[in-house]
């Protein structure tokens, strides 16, 4: 039997900028989007992006992974309005949406709502001229995705248009068109905008990122020595955690495991609760690195490993048109720049908080999520295992975490940082300002010890 082809394809970026609210369907969204559904919807969102990370592992052709789990839920809730029976069924539960009601509505005021915070999102659906397609698909797709229906008259148009949505960050999107198309459904996400606190660029230094325990490579480091931070540290395994606010109630966090595999800890992860654990914010120590990195992934067999194979093989998405029709693939393409100014394109029970000396350095392999701070809905989750990788790698000594070179008699509390004298802090706290500030801003090139 001869079937059609669904494409499946999705895109996003982010840069922190502010943008102009949209009004737009604000009212009607009041009585459903209560803060506890907010943060239902988010919490399925959250779920259904680390279970993408889980399947998804950085590797020596690409070492970083960048997803937006909003970008892909927008796009699965929108084919499920096209599925039926065991298909709608499945791709719900993938969702995480069979126990919430008015699931789609929800998730259409939640792209409302973000959408009044700098976060801009598009999408569209491409038909090739004489497919029928059952009008209240494209009807439902409209007013609860804003996805525009459009004629698919080649591939240049469509790239044109990813282009154009991501302000020229994501270019030649597509090679070509598989055989057999009728339909595509494309969603894409831009954010941009800016740190709460920005980073002073005078400080922005060479330093090391540790890729493993034997090779570095040379990093753009940003600096701060009074940043506004709020982090913990698991002590079961050492894994930091840390989230850094940006202008319009963002906020990046950054989960920096201190040994194993990134995507097994993303499996642990959840975002509600790691922000219930984050104490207030304290001026510390900030390193963290610059970059721009990029991430093209066919999504197919991570999702064929979450149980949704049926997609590409025998599909039942009566609801979109009669006939046989099959996604042929789910494209994914995102990027990210971290910068001084902002960024552009994203559970253990024993959990104690940050070591007295107040320093965090992001100087290994890292998970980050860009979330919004209400719903705690994540509109971009990545694995950066290096932040560089069109440098040249270096042999280097095991690597140490900043915290690592705390004195041993330095007590660890349970509570939020403890800014009280100890025995050497004097000492220790000079030779983190000398490691800290560049060399350009001390006195000398060198400090003899005790002058």
């Amino acid at each position: 039997m001869k079937h059609s082809h669904v494409v499946f394809t999705l895109l996003c970026i982010f840069r922190f900028e502010l943008m102009a609210s949209d009004e737009t369907g604000k009212e009607k969204c009041n009585d459903i989007l209560s803060l506890e559904a907010q943060r239902t919807v988010g919490g399925a969102v959250a779920k259904l992006g680390l279970e993408l990370l889980e399947n998804l592992q950085p590797g020596l052709e690409q070492p970083n992974i960048i997803i937006s789990p909003l970008s892909v839920s927008l796009a699965l809730a929108e084919l499920a309005l096209g599925a039926n029976n065991k298909t709608e069924e499945k791709l719900l539960e993938v969702l995480h949406a069979q126990a919430q009601a008015n699931f789609h509505e929800t998730l259409s005021c939640l792209q409302e709502h973000l959408t009044t915070k700098a976060v801009k999102m598009a999408s569209r659906l491409y038909l090739l001229p004489g497919f029928k397609v059952n009008q209240d698909f494209v009807d439902r797709s409209s007013r609860l995705y804003k996805s525009e229906p459009s004629q698919l008259t080649s591939i240049k148009e469509v790239n044109h248009w990813v282009e154009e949505v991501t302000k020229g960050h994501i270019t030649n999107f597509m090679s070509s068109l598989p055989s057999n198309v009728v339909l595509m459904l494309i969603n894409a996400i831009h954010f941009k905008g800016e740190w709460q606190s920005r980073f002073d660029s005078k400080f922005t230094v060479k330093d090391f990122f540790y890729i493993d325990k034997k090779t570095s490579v040379k990093v753009d480091m940003m600096m701060a020595t009074r940043y506004p931070l709020s982090m913990f540290v698991d002590l079961k395994d050492g894994t930091q955690v840390a989230r850094l606010p940006f202008q319009g109630n963002m906020s990046l966090l950054v989960v920096m495991p201190s040994h194993g595999n990134l995507s097994t800890t993303a499996a642990k992860l959840n975002i509600s609760d790691l922000y219930e654990r984050l104490p207030s914010q304290k001026s510390m120590h900030v390193k963290l690195p610059k970059f721009k990195l990029e991430s093209k992934q066919d999504l197919r067999q991570a999702l064929t490993n979450m149980g949704l194979g049926m997609l590409f093989s025998g599909p039942d998405l009566s609801r979109i048109s009669q006939g046989p029709l099959v996604v042929s693939g789910v494209q994914h393409a995102s990027s990210i720049e971290l910068n001084e100014q902002g960024a552009e394109a994203s559970a253990a029970t024993s959990v104690t908080l940050v070591r007295t000396i107040p320093t965090f350095a992001v100087n290994m392999p890292f998970i980050f999520a860009l979330v919004d701070d209400a719903s705690y809905t994540p509109l971009f989750l990545g694995m950066v295992t290096n932040p560089n990788p069109g440098a040249t790698a270096e042999q280097s000594d095991e690597p140490k975490t900043e915290n690592e070179t705390v004195p041993s008699n330095v007590r660890l509390t349970d509570t939020t940082l403890s800014d009280g004298p100890h025995e050497n802090m004097l000492s220790y706290m000079l030779n983190m300002w000398r490691e800290t500030i560049p060399q350009q801003f001390l006195g000398h090139q060198e400090m003899d010890q005790g002058n």
